[in-house]
């Protein structure tokens, strides 16, 4: 009975704000089986993200216990006269807002209880999970059978529906490609409140259109993943460089390579500033023998590449692991004695940056604003890049969080997807990872870092740099044509035939929901 009256009230606030045309009762008929919460701290909760750069509270929050709660909610949104936005949230991770709405209600798809468990079918190496699971959850379910899925995320607390509506990457993208070229099928909620599954056989156009869709077309309840047997451990690898076209040309060798001899997992990260090379993704290098620039010879501007790769493996084959490792590595050309090894657990590697956010939560280090920045950028212009951006607008400069660089094969990505990458072979992925600490120092407030950005991004337009964001954020349709390119026109005419109404993820401010008209952007 109370939880009818709670969903009551709700239901009544919703009415009073955006003249729903339906009745409470007809709603609570509907059998939504989660909850529709009006309470302060659901509300809060879903007005903030990890960017904490935005704030926007919205009239509602449904904690769903299905994909029908889902849809219900969503065909009623459809049917309503004046209308009301539905944005999907999971581990509310975003940066600018784009799971928020102050105009409708959060589908909170993650949390204790909501959505079913994660199917493993090992048979048939694939995984049935919600939408909102987390990858986390997701690993640990598999892990019973001895299976994994191929590829991931640096970060695991991050829903399934939330990194397969952008791209999800790591460093095992050049191998396996992103999270969502390991999809075998969907379930969604479209725009109009229909559940749909959807494959390459079944609904293409919408499986396709959803993957890397950014929440436009539908709310993602199920998804199928592909899985692969789990190895036991790794062997974890760091090398540093001061010459950058050693550092990207290692780098694009060891991701053109095929077969088992090769590396796992290739990353990199750019080291900018004097000081200890320890930062907050890994205490990977012990702090009591700290590693120092200027004791490694640089004379490249103050700034130094790391290049990070791993290679699995089970304790049965562990006597070959040395071997293989050593045949890779001396292939490259890094500073010699900047070997740093390690070896751990699967589970730990993936985990890694878990380890790291428990130790910045201690210390009040978490929960501050991040002003990030990811961009993909051709292979053909990033030299320029460093250039311009790490040895220039960066260089010699204090920096409060890791700056990633990796290389990936194009061929890897479906290009029938909404995701768009720039238009050569191998792009690399440029991730600003910076928090903004309130401590005094002006180069890592907010203001500065938020300029920081737009001086990179002005940087690039001035010198001809074709990059494409990354998880984009833009706030004028103009600005979305632009980024979208030749996918605009797909990517409109899929929004008109599976969210006419421009529902949902109106966060991402791309259209503006017809029942808002145009006051705030032009027409949609």
């Amino acid at each position: 009975m109370a939880t009818k009256l709670l969903l009551t009230f709700a239901i009544c606030r919703l009415i009073v704000t955006v003249g729903l045309t339906l009745e409470p009762t007809e709603l609570l008929h509907l059998g939504v089986d989660g909850q529709l919460s009006v309470h302060p701290s659901d509300l809060e909760s879903a007005s903030r993200d990890f960017g904490l750069l935005t704030r926007a509270e919205p009239l509602a929050v449904l904690h769903p216990s299905s994909a029908l709660d889902v849809a219900r909610l969503v065909r009623a949104a459809y049917g309503s006269d004046h209308g009301f936005t539905v944005s999907a949230r999971g581990h509310g991770h975003s940066i600018n807002g784009q799971a928020q709405t102050p105009n409708g209600v959060v589908v909170q798809m993650s949390g204790n209880g909501v959505g079913p468990r994660p199917r493993v079918r090992a048979g048939d190496m694939y995984v049935d999970v919600w939408g909102g699971e987390l990858w986390i959850d997701v690993l640990k379910s598999t892990l019973e059978y001895g299976l994994a899925p191929k590829s991931w995320t640096d970060y695991l607390y991050l829903s399934v529906g939330g990194t397969l509506s952008n791209a999800g990457i790591s460093g095992q993208a050049f191998n396996h490609g992103p999270q969502i070229s390991n999809v075998h099928e969907l379930d969604v909620v479209t725009g109009k409140g229909e559940l749909m599954t959807c494959s390459e056989e079944q609904n293409s156009e919408l499986f396709h259109a959803v993957l890397g869709g950014l929440g436009q077309f539908g709310i993602i309840t199920r998804a199928r993943i592909s899985l692969e047997p789990a190895p036991q451990r790794v062997r974890w690898i760091r090398v540093l460089y001061s010459n950058f076209s050693a550092f990207t040309r290692d780098q694009e060798y060891l991701i053109s390579l095929y077969g088992s001899q090769k590396f796992d997992y290739v990353e990199g990260f750019v080291i900018v500033d004097e000081g200890l090379i320890n930062n907050w993704r890994s205490s990977f290098f012990s702090p009591r023998n700290p590693v120092k620039i200027s004791s490694l010879g640089s004379n490249n501007g103050g700034v130094l590449y790391c290049l990070e790769v791993t290679k699995n493996y089970h304790e049965s084959t562990a006597a070959s692991v040395d071997q293989e490792v050593e045949a890779l590595l001396k292939e490259l050309n890094f500073i010699p004695n900047s070997v740093f090894t390690t070896d751990l657990p699967y589970v730990d590697f993936l985990d890694r940056v878990h380890k790291s956010e428990l130790k910045l939560r201690s210390k009040g280090l978490w929960e501050v604003p991040h002003p990030w920045l990811n961009l993909f950028v051709p292979k053909s212009q990033i030299d320029d890049f460093n250039r311009g951006v790490f040895k220039g607008i960066l260089g010699n400069k204090k920096t409060s969080g890791p700056i990633l660089i990796y290389p990936m094969n194009k061929n890897k990505w479906d290009q029938r997807s909404s995701v768009v990458t720039p238009d050569e072979q191998v792009f690399y992925l440029v991730a600003f990872l910076r928090s903004a600490l309130d401590n005094g120092e002006e180069s890592q407030s907010l203001e500065y870092l938020s300029n920081q950005n737009r001086q990179i991004l002005r940087f690039c337009d001035d010198d001809g740099i074709k990059v494409k964001q990354y998880l984009p954020h833009y706030t004028t349709q103009e600005e979305w044509r632009d980024h979208l390119g030749r996918k605009w026109d797909r990517f409109h005419r899929m929004k008109k035939k599976f969210d006419p109404r421009h529902i949902l993820a109106s966060g991402q401010q791309i259209f503006t929901p017809t029942f808002l008209g145009s006051s705030s952007r032009a027409s949609r």
